[in-house]
């Protein structure tokens, strides 16, 4: 019997044909009912196309229903399964699976979850992932723009060709999706997508993708995850809730700049990091290391901070397991990992995300809420919940899938305020007339809550006086861990940068933010922020002469480590880098061979060893018990003392001269009667010191001062900082 084959109409094959096909999976593939069933296929390479069954025999030939490349055929009732034999038009054959035979991948709970912007996983479903359909192996392609009027997976295993591999719409959610047999790992693509006019846009990398290609390409390529973790211990002491009763001294880092290779032009890779830096950070005795972004941008001068795949790990570094490699090496270490995470903003870059399907899908369509003037850069509409639930779903898959230990949220004042650096009239403001990102502030509180419920940490870098950022959601909070305490950063380096002959008239700059102090929970940062754009270095803002600088600065991280907070530093800073930090060469490893240098790198070793071995200094961080001022009113010498308090009262006290007189027979006020010992001199000649405090343990007389019963006398070094224990 022979089957009538149903037609199309002139307008189907040329939509076929110019890739224009709203709806390929309505043409291409099997279709009809038992007794009646047929096969269409797009094959514009082709000259004859043969049916083949499952085991490769061939059954019939295809009639050429239009000379531009649609084939089309009767099927044998029998038949289920059956694959395509194409003879090109250059003389080569191969043997291909039709796409279009091939049933959705996506469950009804998947779809609706999506839609619903509220999938736990979004990184499982969108994106490309290999894996098996009917029992073949190949890739499931699914994107999200539901304002496209037509999307293509292209690449490599197509030819670029957007007529090949046109994706079916699910219209409830606008999820775009296929599944193409045969491709796998390495296969680099990119999506095509017209516009709802039918206008060709630029061609867009995956938003979900977990690897790139580098600049100028720009295409996604498909990844597998073939890593075995090592780091089980360390995962099962993980918490829900955060232990801010711990040490953390954080060791902030630019992986393209912290070191290079002989040839100093060479990046390290995840691997070489994977020995290189985690041998170091062990040896310095930071708690953990803090990663600047190492989610793919396309521009090296952002350092990161303007990232076009949230989900794709930065290539220029190597592979996505490569990166898990790190990670589990420094977690083996006992190191925790933080990792810098950008939801304020993304770049302008025609592959990323703006104007996704010809829309303003990701940001506001009004430049007054969806643009950065300042940086060039467009911002997320966080009144959209899949825009939610693709940055959420990104935090969430470094944490889960990179053992990512906490994120440092990037620019979170620009996402609070709808006015950040913006004139009147230039701005939107919210329903009830005033400033805040209302939309903004429900995106952090459920981004918080679901990063603490996959126990991880927080961290906000937030520079304005909003209330309650690190508390938590349901006592009014934003809900982070932690926030950087911009203001103590600012308020201390203006002091140090003083002469000391004026300091006396900016006492109050190091006792500031101790009137603040346990308002929220406090990471001290000397940031990478802090040695770039003309501002120096750290050993450069200090004053005198180089004897002077390195006094000045040991003086100030002992200071700095003894105050109420958790500690960052950035590289370079813990051996007095004297040049401003620069993204694109190496740090001065060189000035190692130099003793002021290498004194500042082994007391930055001892502070970070001291501190870690004393609860008194990190125990009650933020709270007001933990502290305790001996003196903070004596401007005249610049002369700073107080006491830290562990939970089980045991004590550490910190004194500061913040001149370079040497201060004898000083009395020094203590809580307790006994012998005290000096844990710590930032003096000391193996720092590169004068080591003017004379060796020996300090017994207490009976003599008040400062309205304590009993105190010592002692000799404050010049520009330096002591810390005292007692026995």
């Amino acid at each position: 019997m022979t089957v009538e084959l149903p037609s199309l109409d002139q307008t189907e094959y040329q939509a076929l044909l110019g890739g224009r096909h709203s709806n390929p999976f309505a043409v291409l593939g099997p279709h009809g009912a038992a007794g009646n069933r047929w096969v269409r296929t797009l094959q514009p390479q082709a000259q004859q196309v043969d049916l083949l069954d499952r085991k490769g025999k061939f059954l019939k030939t295809f009639e050429a229903s239009h000379a531009a490349g649609i084939f089309e055929t009767s099927l044998p009732a029998r038949l289920r399964t059956y694959r395509l034999r194409l003879t090109n038009r250059d003389g080569s054959q191969s043997i291909i699976e039709d796409p279009y035979r091939f049933p959705s991948l996506f469950g009804e709970l998947d779809l609706h979850l999506l839609s619903e912007g509220a999938h736990a996983e979004l990184y499982r479903k969108l994106g490309a992932h290999v894996q098996g359909n009917l029992g073949v192996q190949g890739t499931v392609f699914s994107v999200w723009a539901p304002n496209a009027s037509r999307v293509s997976v292209i690449g490599d295993f197509n030819g670029w060709d957007g007529r090949m591999h046109v994706m079916r719409l699910h219209p409830g959610n606008g999820i775009w999706e296929i599944f193409v047999p045969a491709v796998g790992p390495g296969c680099h693509y990119k999506f095509e997508l017209l516009d709802r006019t039918g206008r060709l846009l630029p061609f867009k990398s995956d938003p979900v993708g977990a690897y790139h290609e580098a600049p100028p390409g720009n295409a996604s390529v498909v990844a597998v995850s073939r890593y075995t973790w090592l780091d089980d211990t360390w995962m099962q002491r993980r918490s829900m809730v955060p232990e801010l009763d711990q040490p953390m001294a954080i060791y902030e880092v630019h992986l393209g700049s912290w070191r290079r290779k002989a040839d100093g032009e060479q990046l390290l890779s995840y691997r070489d990091l994977a020995d290189q830096l985690v041998d170091y950070v062990q040896d310095m005795a930071f708690t953990h290391v803090e990663f600047m972004p190492v989610t793919e941008h396309p521009f090296d001068g952002s350092w990161g901070y303007q990232p076009v795949g949230l989900y794709a790990a930065a290539q220029r570094y190597g592979s996505p397991d490569e990166l898990r490699l790190l990670v589990d090496k420094l977690h083996q270490a006992g190191i925790g990992v933080i990792m810098d995470w950008v939801p304020a903003h993304f770049p302008r870059d025609e592959h990323g995300l703006g104007c996704f399907d010809g829309t303003a899908l990701y940001e506001h369509a009004d430049p007054r809420r969806g643009a950065h003037e300042d940086w060039g850069t467009l911002i997320y509409n966080y009144g959209r919940r899949e825009v939610v639930n693709y940055l959420v779903g990104s935090a969430l898959y470094w944490i889960r899938e990179f053992h990512v230990d906490a994120l440092r949220v990037d620019a979170v004042a620009s996402m609070l305020y709808l006015d950040y650096s913006r004139e009147p009239g230039e701005w939107l403001p919210n329903q009830h007339g005033g400033n805040e990102n209302l939309e903004a502030v429900t995106f952090l509180h459920k981004l918080n809550q679901q990063v603490h419920l996959a126990g991880a940490s927080s961290h906000a870098e937030e520079s304005t006086s909003w209330t309650g950022v690190s508390r938590p959601v349901e006592a009014g909070g934003l809900g982070f861990t932690c926030k950087w305490n911009m203001g103590w950063m600012n308020d201390t380096l203006a002091y140090m940068s003083e002469e000391p002959v004026n300091r006396k008239y900016h006492h109050h700059k190091m006792t500031f933010g101790l009137v603040y102090a346990y308002t929220e929970n406090f990471i001290l940062p000397l940031s990478h922020d802090e040695v770039v754009h003309g501002k120096g270095s750290l050993i450069g803002r200090m004053p005198g002469d180089d004897w002077q600088r390195f006094a000045n600065l040991r003086a100030y991280y002992a200071y700095m480590y003894a105050h109420p907070g958790k500690k960052l530093l950035f590289m370079g800073g813990e051996f007095a880098q004297w040049s401003e930090w620069s993204h694109q060469r190496s740090l001065d490893w060189h000035l190692l061979e130099y003793a002021p240098h290498s004194g500042m790198q082994s007391l930055i070793r001892q502070l970070n060893r001291c501190y870690r071995e004393t609860p008194a200094l990190y125990q009650k961080d933020f709270d007001a018990g933990g502290f305790d001022w001996i003196d903070c009113d004596d401007a005249q010498h610049s002369i700073y003392a107080w006491l830290r308090r562990a939970h089980n009262g045991k004590i550490l006290v910190c004194v500061c001269n913040f001149t370079p007189v040497v201060r004898k027979a000083y009395r020094l006020g203590l809580p307790q009667a006994g012998r005290y010992r000096i844990v710590l001199d930032t003096d000391a000649t193996g720092f590169g010191g004068s080591g003017v405090v004379p060796r020996g343990d300090l017994e207490t007389q009976p003599i008040s001062a400062h309205g304590r019963s009993h105190s010592v006398e002692l000799t404050l070094p010049p520009l330096a900082t002591l810390w005292l224990q007692p026995e």
